[in-house]
């Protein structure tokens, strides 16, 4: 899929271990664009209805049997029929060497040619995937994002609520920071998001009346993790008196962000509450209502009373795009 972003075919080259047989320029200058990749084997017979010369080209057993049939000058026919609509890149798997026929037609289109010793299911697999999180679309947000118990927890709110300090009491339960300040959010597909930290402020946290510290250096690699999926959203605000906060938990609440709806809840913060507890519970409470327990449902289901569709009301209370 053609996406607005960018990834160097260098950051492909060190992420996949792969190794340049060819190279007319520096890798860090070649770009791609699309998340997807094709194997060329009808378009080496001759047809190239719909195919797509911004996909990375994948050469595998398949493709250097048929090639096998024909002679030099033939093979380069068809490489070049290829080769002349000028994709990013070709790999080729299972360590694949150059021949000849292909380095002609590399050299005359200026395409890169680089070899893995993967077989074709496995490189595939895993151009894709990373592919697929480097030209995701993606936003950033202020919050902090936490690992509580395997759920990816976005802590919101407003500026000096808290957020940054919950983070840290949840750290030293054992729970994980992935980021502070800034949320990096990718939808790498149609149902699940990664959030991970902005480089330059990955691992850091600003605590007010103490100042930044590097919760890597200062709890250890067992702290910190690099990106998650985002399960739930907890918004923190101040707490009002004169508001209405939920308590059964039979109103489910979403966050479309993306166009991925995600729970999210509303925690009141005032003095006395333990909002690392409560955080805590919200994320093991998330995880059985995914699993298909609600505990509200079962409490009415125990009292005698019935539970209808109406009763358990599910509503967006937000966009962020």
């Amino acid at each position: 899929m053609a996406s607005g972003y960018t990834v160097s075919l260098k950051k492909i080259i060190d992420n996949l271990s792969l190794n340049p047989l060819y190279m007319p320029c520096e890798p860090e200058t070649i770009m791609i664009t699309n998340s997807d990749i094709s194997r060329p084997g009808l378009q080496l017979t001759g047809y190239f209805d719909f195919f797509d010369k911004t996909r990375i080209q994948v050469f595998g057993n398949t493709e250097f049997s048929y090639l096998s049939r024909f002679g030099v000058e033939q093979q380069q026919h068809v490489i070049d029929s290829i080769f002349r609509f000028g994709p990013p890149a070709v790999i080729l798997c299972r360590n694949y060497e150059l021949t000849d026929a292909m380095m002609r037609c590399a050299t005359e289109h200026s395409i890169p040619i680089l070899q893995s010793s993967e077989n074709t299911s496995n490189i595939t697999a895993g151009i894709v995937t990373f592919l697929s999180s480097e030209l995701a679309p993606r936003i950033t947000r202020h919050g902090v994002l936490v690992e509580v118990y395997g759920e990816g927890c976005l802590i919101i709110g407003d500026s000096g609520v808290g957020k940054s300090e919950t983070a840290i009491e949840l750290i030293k339960r054992g729970h994980r920071l992935i980021a502070d300040d800034a949320v990096e959010i990718r939808k790498v597909n149609n149902n699940t998001l990664i959030g991970q930290s902005p480089q330059n402020i990955r691992h850091f946290v600003e605590l007010r009346g103490v100042g930044i510290i590097n919760a890597r250096n200062l709890f250890g690699m067992g702290s910190i993790k690099m990106n998650e999926k985002i399960d739930m959203v907890i918004n923190l605000e101040l707490w009002d008196g004169k508001k209405a906060y939920e308590r059964m938990g039979l109103e489910n609440e979403y966050i479309s962000i993306l166009g991925v709806q995600v729970p999210i809840m509303t925690i009141p913060v005032k003095p006395g509450r333990n909002l690392s507890n409560i955080i805590e519970v919200a994320s093991m409470n998330n995880r059985q209502k995914k699993m298909g327990y609600n505990a509200a449902q079962d409490l009415l289901t125990s009292l005698g009373l019935e539970i209808d569709d109406e009763m358990i009301e599910k509503r967006v209370i937000g966009t962020w795009d």
